[in-house]
Parts: structure tokens; sequence; C-alpha cells
């Protein structure tokens, strides 16, 4: 097996199904000039304005100037940091990012930018994913923030309306990144995106955490305030932004947790920027944001956040037990029923898994299910009536298993309109509601959206598209330079006739650089 088979296998299988292989042959000519033009300009412009460990990092995790990266080179030197790297498909489910990151997995997307797009693009490529991401993870502190930003990422607690951003930005930058893409399509992808974003009724933790995530890992300065240093991806991996960032029609602000209520647009080159005064500030940032969120603070918090967000989340009760599902009705009792939490029952609507420490028991339940709160024990059958001090009484029939039929309680004396059949849990505390399911690899197993992720797939279009783009004789004469390079042979006349010849592709810049460069190494 190869370095990214064993990193692939090594996977849980509800994560391998969004790798892909690279298919490094299928990298032009072209391809290969853009990444040799980006990364001479980043390594030239960065030397000084990057953090330390940037150029130290390039080398340690496999990424050379002349040609794009192996990722089976990448996963060896990367192991020797207790990292990995898989390829994805573009954009990922943000889920399957962060958790992935958890694992100290980088999610490269293979594909390559646009000579068009040589400064900045909105699509992920291996420019950003490598030659950004990768080099400061061989700073140790950095790296573990990575990894315990992925997970409280991963915990976070996303909305309905933050999958449909996430599909328009998706679907915008694949649009954006297809040479042959009209006008009208990229009109109509932008005002997706406006519509998916105005759509939100408020903003999630999920939000919350990816513009966290955004102002550190993705734009993020460091040092003084006044004359900070670049550690950011999404910096290191563009040329423009780079260049741009630390001049002075850039905001610079110390870093705190308001940059998780400081939103960002990926269209532009950002009008502020935060500094963190070292890697140990970004973690006590992170501790702070973590702190808010529902994974850690349950309670009403968690299932108010739980049920605006209309999503699959978990409850976690006192004793281990999960219970995945989305929330969809909270009955408030008259007095407190346990420190924050002042719910006497939740109603979750099916499919419903039950679990105990991250572990699925059991098959999903497709009827709805409640969890009454409190002190009180359900029978494994028979007939009970459960009267907790919250005032709620739940009388009904046992089946077993959690099962419970001819269920009918009452709050405060008030009847209550409950289902027949439902699945019951009793739990006297609720520590913690967490974002997705509490077994992602049972839940997928059993409701993976595969095709849905799938389906339509444009990225497999756009690279086609952009093969096509790059004609034959075009092909050869970038071909012909990148040998000219490889093997050393620079023959003056020749290069004069490539000068003569590039003059027939007049939009296309970058072979003339390529030659260029060539003219001045003879010369030299």
């Amino acid at each position: 097996m190869t370095p990214t088979e064993r990193t692939i296998a090594n996977l849980p299988a509800h994560l391998r199904r969004y790798v892909v292989g690279q298919d490094y042959a299928a990298y032009t000519p072209r391809d290969q000039a853009v990444w040799r033009h980006i990364l001479g300009k980043l390594r030239g412009h960065l030397a000084d304005k990057a953090h330390p460990v940037y150029l130290e990092g390039l080398e340690a995790t496999g990424i050379g100037m002349e040609s794009i990266p192996s990722l089976d080179e990448m996963n060896e030197r990367l192991s020797k940091l207790g990292w990995a790297c898989v390829g994805v498909r573009g954009f990922i489910p943000p889920a399957v990012f962060t958790e992935l990151q958890s694992l100290g997995v980088l999610a490269i997307a293979s594909d390559i930018r646009t000579h068009e797009h040589i400064e900045y693009t909105p699509a992920p490529d291996i420019v950003h994913e490598s030659a950004g991401h990768a080099p400061i993870i061989a700073n140790r502190r950095y790296a573990e923030y990575l990894k315990a930003c992925g997970l409280v990422g991963f915990k976070s607690i996303s909305s309905v309306e933050d999958q449909a951003v996430f599909e328009a930005i998706r679907n915008l930058s694949v649009v954006k990144e297809d040479p042959t893409a009209s006008e009208v399509e990229v009109a109509h992808a932008q005002a997706r995106l406006e519509a998916a974003s105005a759509s939100r009724r408020g903003v999630s933790e999920g939000t919350r955490a990816s513009r966290l995530y955004w102002w550190t890992a993705e734009y993020g300065l460091i040092g003084d305030v006044s004359n900070p240093r670049i550690y950011g991806a999404g910096l290191l991996s563009s040329i423009g932004e780079a260049k741009h960032c630390l001049t002075s029609a850039v905001r610079k602000l110390p870093l705190s947790v308001a940059c998780a209520d400081t939103d960002y647009d990926i269209t532009r080159m950002q009008p502020q920027l935060f500094v963190a005064r070292d890697f140990e500030h970004l973690f006590e940032v992170l501790s702070e944001f973590e702190s808010s969120l529902a994974w850690k603070r349950g309670g009403d918090y968690g299932l108010r956040e739980a049920m605006h967000a209309r999503t699959v989340n978990h409850l976690v009760l006192a004793d281990g037990r999960e219970v995945t599902g989305r929330v969809v009705e909270l009955l408030a009792a008259p007095r407190p029923v346990a420190p924050g939490l002042s719910t006497a029952l939740a109603r979750l609507e099916g499919p419903v898994v039950a679990s105990l420490h991250g572990k699925a028991v059991g098959k999903p339940w497709n009827g709805p299910a409640l969890v009454a709160f409190g002190a009180a024990r359900l029978p494994e059958r028979g007939a009970f009536r459960l009267a907790f001090d919250s005032g709620l009484v739940l009388e009904g029939f046992a089946a077993g298993g959690g099962e419970v039929l001819a269920l009918h309680g009452q709050l405060a004396g008030r009847p209550l309109e409950l289902p027949a059949v439902a699945h019951l849990y009793v739990s006297e505390r609720l520590p913690s509601v967490a974002g997705g399911p509490a077994d992602t690899g049972a839940w997928d197993q059993w409701f993976g959206e595969l095709d849905a992720f799938t389906a339509g797939d444009g990225e497999e279009r756009a690279r086609e598209r952009k093969a096509e783009a790059l004609s034959p004789a075009l092909a050869t004469l970038y071909r012909e330079v990148r040998e000219m390079r490889e093997k050393g042979a620079l023959r003056p006349e020749r290069l004069e006739q490539l000068v003569r010849a590039s003059s027939d592709f007049p939009s296309d810049w970058l072979l003339l650089a390529e030659v260029n460069e060539l003219r001045g190494t003879a010369r030299a």
C-alpha cells in the first residue's frame, strides 16, 4: 500500500467515501506552471513576512517549488509530525472537514486553480490546502490547535440554513473555476449564495465556529499588532492576499472571541484581520469560545439551540446514554429541574438512534422519542406511572427497550398531547447537547447521503472543461518549456522562437512569463 492508501484505510468508513485519488498524471503542463508561479512568488514574498516556521515547514511537509506535491510524499513527511492528508473533491461538508482535522488529517482538494485566478480563488485547491495549511503544522503547538479547533467545529450545532449556504458556496466555487461558465451561470450562482445567506434566522454555533476558524487558521496574523506576521492558510496561499494583508488598508485587531461574531466574505479581500499574540493565545480564545457552546453547557441552552437549528444533533444524558435526532418541541416546567435546566419534557422527531458513550445501541427508531427530565426510573416492561418533581406525570405501558405504548400524561395538572407510541428516556440532568449524531459511523451507515453529495457533482465537469480549454498546441509549448527547465538545456534561439509562438495565445500570459524567466536564466 502507498502512504496515502494506508492513511485512507485508517479512516472511519463514513469519512472514506469523501476521499478521492489525486490522479497526478491528470495535471497539465500549465497546471504545473501555475504551481511554480504561485510558489515562487509566495516564497519570495513570505520569507520575512510569514511565521518563522513557514519556510522550514514547506520542507518538512514535502512541498517544493518546482512541481505540484504528491500526496504520497506529503504523507511520508506528515507522518513524522503526527499528521496525514487525503484528497477530496473541492468543498466537502463542514462536519466532514472538521472531523478529519480533529483526527489530524488534512483534507486536500487536489485540483489546482486556473491561471486566470492565480492570485486568489474562492475554491479549495492544492495550493491553498498544501502550501497554506501544511507548513505551519511543523509547529507542534499550532498543530495541536488545529486538531482542537476541528473538534470544536465538529461538536458545534449547525442549522439547516448553514447547509444551504454550504451548498451555495460549493456551487459558486465550481462555477467560477469553470472556464466555460457563462455570465448568466456565474450571476445565478452568486444570487443563490446571497439568497441562502439571507435565509438565515440567526447565527448558529456552526457559523460562529467557522468564523473563529476563518479568522485564525485561514486568515490569522501573529505577533505584534503593529508589525504582525502571517500564519493563516488563506493568506499564505494567496499572492494577492499575502501582499494586501500587511498594508495599512487592512485594519489589525487583537484576537479575541469577538472574531466568532465577525462575518466574512469569501469573494473579496478582507478589510480587517485579527492578530494573535502567539500560538498559546489561540488556545485561550478557543477555550473561551468552547465554553459558550451547547456541547459544554447542555441544559435549556443546548435544547433551544438544537430545536432552533432543525438539524440532527444528540443529547447526552446523565448516565452516558445519547439520543440522536431532531429536537422539535420543549415543554417548560413550572420550577427548575436541575441547574441550567427548566425543561420538563423534550420531543425528538425520528429517526432516532440511541447510543452509549458514542456507540450505537440497537437499530434506529423511526417514530418520535421523548426525554423526560427528573428523578424517576422507567421500568423495562409493564405498566408504569412516573411522577416528577417538575409536575410532569407520565403513564403508559413499557414494551421493552425504551418503547412505550398507550402513553398519556400531564404537566402541572394540564393534560398533554403525546404520541401514543414512542421511545421514552429519563434523565436527571442534561450535561451536553452536541452537533450531529453521537455515532457518526452508525448514522452514516443507516442514513448516509452519498448520492445527495455526489449528484450533479460539478467539480468533475469543471475539471474536464479546464483540460479541454488547454489546446494541444499550447500544452505542447508548456511541456517543452518545462522540459527545458528540468534538463537545463537552455537554447537562446529556441527561447526566442517560443516568445514568438506565445503571441499566438495572447490571453495566456503565464506561458510568456515562463519563457521570459528562462531567458533571464540563459543570459545570466
